[in-house]
């Protein structure tokens, strides 16, 4: 959503350090959520020609570009020590899978459909983060919950005629993509916010490589060689919007609350839209529309919510959802 994928720790993604400017924040914001849903795009453009899992490998391997360029130039080079090996790996078998059914859907759906589908990222996170973090959660939140599902439910039409099974792809990357932020929660205690996103990259980059085997039982999963350098450059474009965005994200949450950032991530529903029926000549009917609008409100409110009690416990409130393409 997921992306995803800027995984900030609470302390860098305060606002109140230096260069705190709100403005410039939601303009980042808004530009990194634009930026993930033309990955998505693209990734949709090429969907039928490569394999979900050679996807996943080239988004991350060429995100390291401008990952590195950047990590370099900010930090001097990457902390690679980390004291949660393990929490490492765990939050990267969760992101992979993520990853891989939010590409998949892509391919399955119409994008505007996988996009509003994957909002529901927050939903999941509330309802995990008690079981999980052991976190409290009052009745407004799950008063948002239920309302998130109806908007679900809206949207996917269960028992209808018109229910498409494969719907159930992004809502099980959703699920699996608040699993990783928990995992994120956990390890952000400890871990700087360039180690999680080089690890999980790197992590990425691998696991992907163990789809190949999957193209002799599947060939529509077997890995291609891009035929000509337009493939090659637009999976290069897809791995370099992914870095791009993750940067941007990385600076509008150093310049603006997370709440605030957060709150943007939902314009991912508008720019779908846009860009499916521009490239794609999708047309969302009545309920898709509807039952986005009623999860981002969900989500919205989930995150207002979260922020309110952090500051009433005096903490800083939880890493919020991402964008849900990871």
């Amino acid at each position: 959503m997921v992306e995803t994928e800027t995984q900030a720790t609470p302390r860098s993604r305060s606002a109140g350090g230096s260069g705190a400017s709100p403005l410039l924040g939601i303009v980042f914001a808004n530009c990194a959520v634009f930026t993930f849903t033309v990955m998505d795009a693209v990734i949709k453009s090429v969907a039928h020609i490569f394999p979900t899992g050679e996807i996943i490998f080239f988004r991350n391997l060429f995100a390291f570009i401008p990952l590195l360029a950047f990590a370099w130039w900010r930090h001097g080079g990457v902390p690679l020590k980390t004291s949660q090996p393990w929490g490492h790996v765990l939050r990267g078998v969760f992101g992979v899978t993520a990853m891989f059914c939010f590409f998949l859907s892509y391919k399955l759906m119409p994008l505007s459909d996988a996009i509003a589908l994957g909002l529901s990222g927050p939903i999941f996170i509330t309802v995990l983060s008690v079981p999980v973090l052991g976190e409290h959660v009052g009745w407004r939140r799950w008063s948002a919950v239920i309302v998130g599902f109806i908007g679900v439910l809206v949207m996917t039409r269960p028992g209808s005629t018109l229910f498409d099974i494969h719907a159930l792809v992004p809502l099980a990357a959703a699920v699996l993509y608040a699993a990783a932020m928990m995992s994120i929660r956990k390890l952000g205690a400890t871990e700087p916010s360039t180690t999680i996103v080089f690890h999980f990259t790197a992590f990425a980059t691998l696991a992907s490589l163990l789809t190949i085997p999957w193209g002799m039982a599947d060939p529509g999963q077997a890995w291609v060689t891009p035929s000509s350098w337009c493939q090659l450059g637009i999976l290069l474009v897809i791995g370099g919007l992914g870095g791009v965005a993750q940067i941007v994200m990385t600076m509008a949450y150093q310049r603006a609350r997370a709440a605030t950032c957060a709150s943007f991530d939902y314009t991912a529903l508008v720019y779908g839209f846009l860009l499916g029926a521009i490239f794609f000549h999708e047309r969302p009917d009545a309920f898709l529309i509807t039952g986005g609008l009623i999860v981002v409100a969900a989500g919205v409110y989930i995150i207002h919510r979260e922020t309110v009690v952090a500051r009433q416990q005096h903490r800083e409130p939880p890493v919020p959802p991402l964008p849900t393409n990871e």
